[in-house]
């Protein structure tokens, strides 16, 4: 039986990492350098793709809860626990590079951020980034959840919120835990009235953020806003 360790260097996942940077890896060979070791008579790569078609892909793997996860041979409690920890220091990473920055020169780190903190939810979540004047967040919250409509986010307590941290920008986001970004006419009408209940007291929102698979969709650069 061969091991990675048989195959040429260029096509080891740590060295291809190293040589090439993370990009060029598929997902079965980023699962592999997690997993670090397969199973009797699999290497790493051929384990990370069989739990991948099990899972219906890496979205599927990171969202899976303990039960799911553990189930499968291969995995356990530690890796479970390890996964977790690459996740949440991931989360940490972009809203410390936020709290750097001012949002709108680094538009991929927001949308990074937004990301990491929603896409995994199944259900539906309304949050904002509180913004100063110079662009740089004050805190971020979730506000509302369920479906999001006109009816179940309330502009008031938008504004309430944004009163409380006196912030002087907000940039919206919400899930879709379909994964299908695009906004529906529901999300637009919504923007709408929260740009123009914002706008009473001043604040500007600079951006509306659907998050799914993928990138996600941004209003700002849809012309939305």
């Amino acid at each position: 039986m061969h091991t990675i360790r048989d195959w040429p260097a260029g096509e080891r996942p740590r060295e291809k990492l190293l040589s090439k940077g993370p990009d060029m890896l598929s997902d079965a060979e980023l699962l592999a350098l997690f997993l670090r070791t397969g199973l009797r008579g699999k290497t790493a790569v051929d384990l990370a793709r069989e739990l991948l078609r099990a899972f219906g892909g890496l979205r599927g793997l990171l969202d899976a809860d303990r039960a799911a996860f553990c189930a499968h041979a291969g995995l356990g409690p530690a890796k479970f626990a390890e996964l977790q920890a690459v996740l949440e220091m991931a989360r940490r990473h972009w809203q410390q590079q936020l709290q750097r920055e001012d949002v709108l020169e680094n538009p991929d780190t927001t949308r990074r951020f937004l990301g990491s903190r929603l896409r995994h939810l199944k259900y539906e979540v309304f949050a904002c980034l509180f913004l100063d004047n110079r662009h740089r967040v004050i805190a971020f919250e979730e506000l509302f959840n369920g479906t999001i409509d006109g009816a179940s986010v309330h502009p008031r307590e938008v504004v309430r919120r944004v009163l409380h941290f006196n912030a002087a920008a907000v940039i919206l986001a919400h899930n879709h835990p379909s994964g299908v970004s695009e906004p529906s006419r529901a999300d637009v009408q919504l923007t709408r009235r929260l740009v123009d209940a914002l706008a009473l007291v001043d604040v500007r929102v600079l951006d509306h953020f659907i998050v799914g698979d993928g990138p996600g969709v941004s209003f700002a650069e849809r012309g939305l806003i």
